[in-house]
Order: structure tokens, then sequence, then C-alpha cells
């Protein structure tokens, strides 16, 4: 068997016999590289006891050829002896351990040709798990190119999205603007439904405003004709309150006197009085 790395982590071999690849997996590239070193040793000790046993069969074969042709010329003689009965046996024994070689080493021919077309089945299959290798490090290249465009090409529509809802709020905004406007609208049209109501009494009002300032003008000139009078009054009135603190000043002055022949009436009355009560 030979086992091949086909990748950090990853090694493969052939079974002849089931005519079958198998794989095995590893966690690191470390207990990869000691089993590898370990299969080999493995392999290595079983060739050099293989080698081993293919020598020690051919050395009993010879041995047995010669026991072979010493216990014919025995038998030629007189009586085989115990010693040679032993190496008769040993050397049955060989002949069976030489068949059973020979069938085994035909057997091992076979499963080292089977060896060997697997192990050039897994050399063809390790030189197109390289190819594919290379071409999945160009997909790979291809690809990541691929999703840097396309990542450049989100950014570019995140950035573009963010535009888009930029301008959705500043329409929103719009949007609220023009209500308001819309309602001023409908407010001034309402006033100039009001303005032309009243834009159609507006003759009316000025004939009336004509006839309100004819009257007022009316009221104006009897306005001043009043005020005239009322200056005419005040200076009535000053002289009358000119007058009436001369009339006080002489009342008073009057009424001093008038206590004064009071008290003299007063004096003569208590006088009579006394005349009358003395009489």
């Amino acid at each position: 068997m030979t086992f091949t790395k086909t990748s950090q982590k990853f090694g493969q071999w052939a079974d002849s016999r089931a005519n079958t690849v198998f794989g095995l997996g590893f966690s690191s590239e470390q207990q990869l590289t000691k089993f590898a070193e370990k299969f080999q040793e493995v392999k290595e000790a079983a060739r050099l006891a293989r080698d081993k046993s293919q020598e020690k069969i051919e050395t009993s074969s010879n041995h047995s050829q010669a026991s072979s042709v010493n216990g014919t010329d025995d038998e030629k003689a007189s009586h085989a002896s115990p010693a040679d009965t032993h190496l008769k046996s040993e050397n049955d024994k060989l002949k069976i351990a030489l068949t059973q070689s020979a069938a085994n080493v035909k057997k091992w021919e076979i499963e080292l040709q089977t060896l060997r077309e697997s192990n050039a089945r897994l050399t063809t299959a390790l030189q197109e798990s390289v190819a594919s290798v290379e071409q999945w490090k160009k997909q790979f290249s291809i690809c990541r190119d691929e999703n840097d465009r396309l990542r450049s090409k989100i950014e570019q529509l995140e950035e573009q999205c963010s535009e888009i809802n930029r301008e959705k709020e500043k329409n929103t905004q719009l949007k609220s603007r023009i209500e308001e406007l819309e309602s001023e609208l409908r407010e001034k049209e309402m006033e100039l439904k009001d303005l032309r109501k009243q834009s159609e009494i507006i003759p009316q009002l000025m004939s009336e405003c004509e006839y309100v300032s004819e009257k007022l003008e009316a009221a104006e000139r009897d306005n001043q004709n009043l005020e005239d009078k009322v200056r005419s009054l005040k200076t009535d009135i000053e002289e009358s309150k000119y007058r009436q603190r001369h009339l006080k000043g002489e009342l008073k002055s009057f009424l001093e006197v008038l206590d004064g022949k009071i008290d003299d009436l007063h004096d003569f009355r208590r006088g009579l009085s006394k005349l009358g009560t003395d009489n």
C-alpha cells in the first residue's frame, strides 16, 4: 500500500483487493505527518519481514533439496538412522512450507501488481486533483474578484439607498410644506371670496360713505358752532365767576355789617329787657 498526502489535513491510499481508494482527514497537519511517518514505518517493517520470510523459504528449499539427495544415497546404503528419519520429516515440512511460500509469493506479486495499478490510479487522481485545485484556485480568484466587485457595488447601492432615503425625507418635508401651502391657499381663497362679496357692496358703501361724509361735514360745522358757543359760554362763565366772587366779597362785608347790626340789636334788646324789668 502507498499512502499519499493530498492536502495539508487529508491523505489517501488504495486497497488493491477491494479495488477501492480510502481517505482519512485529520484535525491538523502535524497529526497527518505523524500518521504518514508511522504508516511508512509499518510498511517498511512489513517489507523487511517479507524479505526475511522469502530468504528463509529459499534457505529451507535448498536444505530440503540437499536432504533429499542425501536421503536417496543413504537408502542405497543398508538402513536409515533415527536422525535420517527426523531429517525426512523436516524435509516434508519444508516442502509444504515451500509450496505455501510459492503460493504466497504469487499472491504477493498479484497484490504488488494491484498496488502498482492502484498507485498509478492514485497518481492520476492526484494529478487530476492538482489540476482541479489549480482550476479551483482560478475560480476562487475569479469569485474573489467578483465578490470584491459585488461588495463595491453593494456599497454604491447602500450610498444610493441613503441618498434615496434623504430624498424621501426631503419629499416628505416638501409634501408637508405643500399641504400647509394648500391649506393657506384655501384660507386665502375663502378670504378672496369674502372680499369679492364685500366688493359687491362697495358702491353702496361708497354712497353711504358720501352720505356719512356729508353728515360728518355738517356735524363738524355744528361742532364748530358749538365750540364757538362753548367759548362764549366759558367767557360768560368766567365773567359770572368774577361777578360771583365780587358779590361774595360784597355779601361777606354786608354780612359782617349785618352781624354788627344784629349784635347791636341784641344789646339794645337786652337793655330794653333790663329797663322793663327795672320798671
